[in-house]
Parts: C-alpha cells; structure tokens; sequence
C-alpha cells in the first residue's frame, strides 16, 4: 500500500512538472505568432479569417490532457490507499459480526438439541435460566410457576445430569448454567 502512495506522489509532481513546459510552450507560440503578425504587417489573414502563421493548439491540448490525466492518477492512487484500509477494516468487521453471529446460532441450535432431551418442566427451568444466569432459587420458582419441592426435585435431577449448579450463598440458592449457550 506504501507504494502506491508514493507512485501517486511521485505521479503528481511530475504532472505539475510537465505543467511548466506546456505553459512556456503556449506562451512562446503566442509570442512568435505575434510577432510574424507584425513582421508582415497582419497581411496573413486567410478568407477563413485566420492568420496563417498561428499554429494548431493540438500539441498545448496533448500536454494539458497529459498533465491532467497523471494528476488524475496520482490522486486515485493515494485516496484508493485509503479506501482500500477502510474496504479491510469495514471486512475484518463484517468477519468478526459473522463469526460472534455463527457462534450465537452454535449455541442456540445446542440448546434447543439439549431441551428436546427434556420433560416441561426442566425445559421451563433451562429456558429460565437462560435468560437470566445465576438466578435465585425463589425467583426461578416463580417464573417457572412451579412449588417448592417439584422445582428442588428437578434441579437435583438436572445437577446429576451436570447441566447446572446450585451455589448456596447465605439462606438463598444461586442456580448457574454449567455450559454457557
């Protein structure tokens, strides 16, 4: 990418280089063709109503044409640099949003191959603890609308089939996820 960027620079200055000549080229056809004007005392009018001495602009043109095209190109080459860390950068993102992306469906399509395994009610209580991990023992009763012992039965079952863990912390229960998905 460095290289480009110096190309385009180096394409610029000799544009700008080229520029001088061209412009002294003008001037210098403008001074001689005056001066044959004078010299025959304006008698080279042509019945197209030009002098005959004046020269075809064509070469001036070519050097302007020139001159603008490597200028042109000097400046692709040096903002395409940019543009282009921006195109990789804006890639490295989208990359990265589809992997996290991918992992997400990973982890739901395990998920929902894991409930398929369950009755409902632990799929209730996984569903649950899903949405909020670490949940207290009381509040994940309420939200699975289950009493007491049933809940305690099926966390006992779900702790032996190493899908959870209870953490006691003072009088209350913490119900964590083993795996996250």
């Amino acid at each position: 990418m460095a290289n480009q960027r110096k190309i385009g620079i180096i394409l610029i200055i000799t544009s700008l280089l080229f520029l001088v000549p061209t412009i002294i080229f003008k001037m210098q056809v403008n001074t001689l063709t005056q001066a044959l004007m004078v010299a025959t005392g304006g008698l080279c009018i042509t019945a197209e109503g030009n002098c005959a001495h004046e020269q075809s602009n064509i070469p001036i043109y070519i050097g302007i044409a020139l001159t603008f095209i490597m200028l042109s190109m000097g400046l692709y080459l040096i903002l395409f640099e940019k543009s282009q860390q921006y195109i990789e950068k804006t890639q490295k993102e989208l990359v990265s949003t589809l992997k996290e992306t991918k992992e997400e469906r990973n982890k739901n399509e395990n998920f929902n191959f894991l409930l398929k395994a369950l009755n409902e009610d632990e799929k209730k209580i996984m569903k649950a603890l899903k949405e909020q991990d670490g949940i207290e023992q009381s509040t994940l009763r309420i939200r699975t609308d289950l009493s007491k012992t049933k809940l305690s039965v099926l966390l006992a079952e779900l702790e032996k089939k190493s899908l959870i863990k209870k953490v006691p912390e003072g009088k209350k229960n913490k119900v964590y996820l083993k795996n996250p998905f």
